[in-house]
């Protein structure tokens, strides 16, 4: 093999991998910039953050619910030992 036709092949799996590489980050929706950096927040983090925020809201009706009717300084040490757990 010469020299030449070595260079080719590094070049086509350079190719290669590039083009891997950027399927796999439209697959994962990461956007990055022309260095190669990642920009912003990935799909998937976005919709972790969402989730995250949407089960805070429903620990926030549940605290209410188990709050309505009771004493809430007993409830709230009841928390604060289960926590302590």
């Amino acid at each position: 093999m010469s020299f030449w036709t070595f260079i080719f092949l590094i070049v086509i799996a350079g190719m290669i991998f590039a083009a891997w590489a950027k399927k796999q980050d439209d697959r994962r929706g990461i956007v990055r910039d022309n260095m190669g950096n990642p920009v912003g927040e990935s799909t998937r983090e976005k919709e972790l953050e969402r989730e995250v925020e949407e089960l805070r809201e429903r620990i926030k009706v549940l605290e209410r619910i188990a709050t309505d009717g009771r004493d809430t300084r007993l409830l709230s040490d009841e928390i604060e030992k289960l926590r302590d757990n």
